[in-house]
Parts: structure tokens; C-alpha cells; sequence
């Protein structure tokens, strides 16, 4: 059976959740699909000129009327209350679409800055072997800006960003562990000059596998014993390339040999424990294996970044410090940048970005059937008064909507200042 029917305008009532036949520029609602809340709002959809409309029966409270209820059906709404509710509905709408446009600027700024960040990292990596001195000074200066923004910037937003192009993986990855560092370090209260270790100790930590065969980092097959082996010996070939450099901290570089050691020993490549470890391995740790499970080496083998938090969570008390795990579960919000979710409404959404001190209420890209791609509304969950009902994986999602929302296979964050409009 269908659960969509066709229905006369007369037969609404409040608790009906309806799809509206007209272009999303046509009606002042901000959604073309949503939940009738109250009389005037169907008084307002007869003023549309439409005599039909779509009912969604499984997501409505109520059932329609039938055509006897119908004719019965008492009207109260004065013509003024219409009209006041039409006018508010247009400025609102306005409002979200400025807002949204204002939205979309700030993202464009924000990739902007993400890649010159990139750029940087492509420049850095390829003067460490011949210049490291200079790779390091071109490193401390992208550290230092990025420090001084999550420090003196309001409204901080994390933002998701584009996909990594091939073979740059290494750059999208030590640039978001490096991130996600520093804004936990943040977060936990450190120092500027503990941010910035954090920073460059992260931005660094894999530079080890530069040394690594090409062949061997691109194997589409399981590795053997002695191929895994070689693999985890990628920390301490780092250490000894970045010992080239005189300029790079030396408190950091517990970072590069240590960022794969847990606190109960079962890590690599040495095998230490809490007390071998300091604060900033063991912050990096955590955030290296997080975006490690976004982004492993099999991508179908990849979590979504909601499940990753989750299985972070679950498995890895005896191993990670918990402090930080609880932070970056608290940091990210429960649906990161990235996720897929279905929402109150019913619709299907992309989290898009958390702003730090709301972090209940991300703003998401919302499905709409009709609506253009290029003008589907970023929303607001917290003025919509709309909620998150779950998290998808993005292979859940029809067809149809897969490619109007577009999930990132690879899920990178950057920083951005959520200006006022």
C-alpha cells in the first residue's frame, strides 16, 4: 500500500505531514514536505491555489478527514491572522535564505583556507627531505595560525570539507589529526605553547612512511607478517627523518615515535605504557585513531565518523586516555561533520558543521525532492525546531538521495568563525 495519498486541501488537519505540489519558490514554507502544527498553515496552503496535496499517512499524527468530516469541518481562522502568518512566514523564509547564503560564503572561506592549508602541507612534505630546516619554519607558521584562530576567534565552527584527491591522503590526514588536536588541546585547557606541540608533533606524525615503498603503501592485498612489521616501524623512521632538523621541538617528537602506543602496552612499535607516555601522545593517539577508522587503508572497511566515536568508546577504555576520548565525544557533538542522519521531519540530512558552544544543534544540508542541489537549505536544527531522530550509514540512503547529498568517503574538518548576519 502507498503511503502517500492524494487528498483535497479541505481534507488536512493539524498532524497531517504533507508534500506540497508547487516550487519551493512558490509557498512561504520553508520546507515543500513538513507537518502541519496548526489551522492557519492550511488556511494558508488553500490561499496557494492548489486543490490537491500529498499526505505521507505513516508519518502523520492524525488521519485525514474523510469528505463528509471535511464539509463539517468548522473554519475559525480570521483573514488577518492569515495574511499576519504569510507575512511572517516570507520574512522568515527570506531570512533562511540569506542566512543561507551567508552560510555557504563562510564555507566558501573556510575551504579557501583549508586549501592553501593543504598546499602548505604538499610544500612541507616535499622540502623535508632536501630542506627539512625550511619544511619546519613553513610547518610552524601554518601551526601559529592556526593556534592564534582557535584562540582568538568567537563562534568557532567546525566545518566539513572536500574530498582528498589521490595519493594525497597523507596531507588530508596529518592536516585533520593536526586540527582536531589542537582544538582538543584547546578544549582541555592547555597552554598555547601545548597547542602548538600538539600541533606540529601531529602535523609530522607520519612522515615516517615517506620512507615506506609506494608499492607497498598502495597494496590492495593483506600484508604479510613481515610486511606488517616493516609497517610498524613507520613511527621511529619518522623520528629519525625529522632528527635531520634542528628547528623541530623536541617535545614534540615523542608525538611521531609514540603515536601508536597505548597505555596497557598493546601498542607499537615499542610497546610502552601510561607512565612512558606523556599528555600530548596520548591526545594524539586517540585522534589519530579516530580519523584512521573515518579513513582506513580498505575503504570499504571505513566507519562512518558517528560509529567511529562509538566503537572508540566501547573498545578502547584499557587503551586510550579516557579524558580525552570523553572530550572529543563531547567536541565533536554526537553527530560529527559528515554524518548522515534522518531528521523529526522525516527528512534525510548531511551534518555539515558544529559550532562548539551548540554543539546539540549542527547545522545540516537537507534533502528536498524540489528543491535545485546547488539551493538546497543548510539548516539550522536549533531554529527549526527540529531534532535528530538517528544516524544512517550512507549506503542505507535511496539512490536518489545518495546523490543529491553526496556523503564524503573521506571526511576532513577545518576551522571557521560563525560571523552574525
Amino acid at each position: 500500500m502507498n503511503k502517500n495519498r492524494k487528498v483535497t486541501v479541505d481534507q488536512l488537519q493539524v498532524g497531517n505531514f504533507v508534500r506540497l505540489p508547487v516550487s519551493w519558490k512558490d509557498h512561504p514554507f520553508l520546507f515543500s514536505s513538513f507537518r502541519i502544527k496548526q489551522q492557519a498553515q492550511i488556511e494558508l496552503i488553500k490561499k496557494l491555489g492548489i486543490s490537491h496535496v500529498f499526505v505521507d499517512l505513516q508519518r502523520s499524527d492524525v488521519s485525514i478527514l474523510n469528505e463528509t468530516e471535511a464539509k463539517e469541518q468548522p473554519v475559525e481562522i480570521q483573514q488577518e491572522e492569515i495574511e499576519r502568518l504569510t507575512k511572517n512566514m516570507n520574512k522568515y523564509k527570506g531570512e533562511r535564505i540569506e542566512s543561507l547564503k551567508k552560510m555557504r560564503r563562510d564555507l566558501q572561506k573556510t575551504e579557501k583556507e583549508f586549501d592553501r592549508s593543504i598546499a602548505k602541507m604538499r610544500n612541507l612534505v616535499a622540502k623535508l627531505r632536501n630542506r627539512p630546516l625550511n619544511a619546519i619554519d613553513d610547518a610552524k607558521e601554518l601551526i601559529t595560525d592556526l593556534s592564534d584562530q582557535l584562540l582568538n576567534s568567537d563562534n568557532l565552527v567546525l566545518h566539513l570539507m572536500g574530498e582528498a584527491k589521490n595519493d594525497e591522503t597523507i596531507y588530508y590526514h596529518s592536516l585533520n589529526v593536526a586540527v582536531l588536536s589542537m582544538l582538543m588541546a584547546k578544549e582541555l585547557g592547555w597552554t598555547k605553547e601545548e597547542m602548538e606541540l600538539v600541533g606540529i608533533g601531529a602535523l609530522f606524525h607520519d612522515t615516517g612512511k615517506l620512507k615506506i615503498p609506494p608499492q607497498l603503501l598502495r597494496k590492495k592485498t593483506p600484508l604479510s607478517a613481515p610486511e606488517t612489521n616493516f609497517m610498524k616501524q613507520h613511527p621511529n623512521m619518522g623520528a629519525e627523518l625529522l632528527k635531520l632538523a634542528d628547528n623541530f621541538p623536541a617535545e614534540a617528537l615523542p608525538i611521531v615515535v609514540n603515536h601508536h602506543e597505548y597505555l596497557d602496552g598493546s601498542g607499537y612499535p615499542r610497546g610502552l605504557k601510561a607512565e612512558s607516555l606523556d599528555k600530548l601522545c596520548q591526545l594524539v593517539t586517540v585522534v589519530n585513531l579516530y580519523d584512521s577508522l573515518c579513513h582506513p587503508k580498505f575503504q570499504n572497511k571505513a566507519r562512518t565518523p558517528y560509529a567511529a566515536l562509538g566503537h572508540i568508546f566501547k573498545n578502547f577504555k584499557t587503551q586510550l586516555n579516557q579524558e580525552v576520548t570523553g572530550k572529543m565525544i563531547k567536541m565533536l557533538g554526537i553527530y560529527p561533520p559528515g554524518s548522515i542522519v534522518e531528521l523529526s521531519s522525516g527528512q534525510f540530512a548531511m551534518v555539515m558543521s558544529v559550532n562548539l558552544d551548540k554543539i546539540l544543534f549542527p547545522r545540516i544540508l537537507a534533502y528536498d525532492a524540489l528543491v535545485p542541489k546547488d539551493q538546497a537549505p543548510i539548516v539550522d536544527l536549533e531554529a527549526e525546531g527540529l531534532s535528530i531522530v538517528r544516524c544512517l550509514p550512507p549506503a542505507a540512503l535511496p539512490e536518489k538521495v545518495f546523490k543529491y547529498l553526496n556523503p564524503r568517503e573521506r571526511v576532513s574538518y577545518f576551522l571557521g568563525s560563525d560571523s552574525k548576519s
